[in-house]
């Protein structure tokens, strides 16, 4: 089997770059984690990766101020050369440009801390319990030019508590996103998701594959 060479793209702690990692350590896992850049130098989810023998690049975007494309362009720098095949975010806090996107089309893949298309942007779990959902959770999609939005790879949902506060209600979704992102990464790498349209199509041998729904 050869295995897919990912890079994963993180702003500050990079859990789920951990998950991913772990996740590539098993043999039979259809991804390798060959880089993680971050676009902060003061990212702690660089020293977790080196930490876990991963190679490691900062590419600040501070000093392209309003150019993004001229960072986006240090970054492709960083990313070609080593031959990666997929990109996946974790965390990266930055809105690419339709020129990086077009170049990652279909190969770039990010996670959302809600079931998209509900609650894209920030701060998704205060706003699920303000709006009163019984449902919440995780969503994995391909990247476009559009925030948060792509076709869907795969979800994961759970019951949200009457009791539930922000806090509280991001740990359990956070672990839903340690859960489905290996496995959606899995699934491109092995070319079982197929894009038509607006849509992902995915081989899957059951519905479990693409839908999570834990007690939690």
């Amino acid at each position: 089997m050869t295995r897919k060479r990912v890079a994963v793209l993180i702003s500050g702690r990079g859990s789920n770059m951990e998950a991913l990692v772990a996740a590539s350590a098993r043999d039979t896992y259809p991804a390798d984690i060959a880089l993680v850049v971050s676009n902060r130098p003061d990212a702690i989810g660089v020293a977790r990766a080196a930490a876990a023998g991963i190679a490691t690049v900062v590419v600040d975007h501070k000093p392209f101020g309003a150019d993004r494309e001229a960072f986006e362009r240090a970054l492709a720098a960083q990313l070609e050369p080593r031959g990666i095949d997929l990109v996946c975010l974790a965390g990266f806090m930055r809105l690419f440009t339709p020129w990086f996107i077009g170049r990652w089309r279909d190969r770039m893949l990010n996670v959302h801390p809600a079931l998209l298309p509900a609650f894209k942007g920030l701060d998704t779990h205060a706003r699920a319990l303000a709006a009163g959902v019984k449902i919440h959770g995780a969503t994995v999609h391909m990247v476009v030019p559009e925030m948060d939005s792509g076709p869907i790879i795969c979800q994961a949902a759970l019951a949200v508590h009457d009791d539930d506060t922000a806090e509280s209600l991001a740990a359990r979704v956070l672990a839903l996103e340690h859960r489905i992102y290996p496995a959606a990464l899995a699934l491109v790498a092995t070319g079982r998701v197929h894009i038509r349209g607006e849509r992902c199509i995915v081989d899957a041998d059951k519905v479990g594959d693409l839908l999570v729904v834990p007690k939690m």
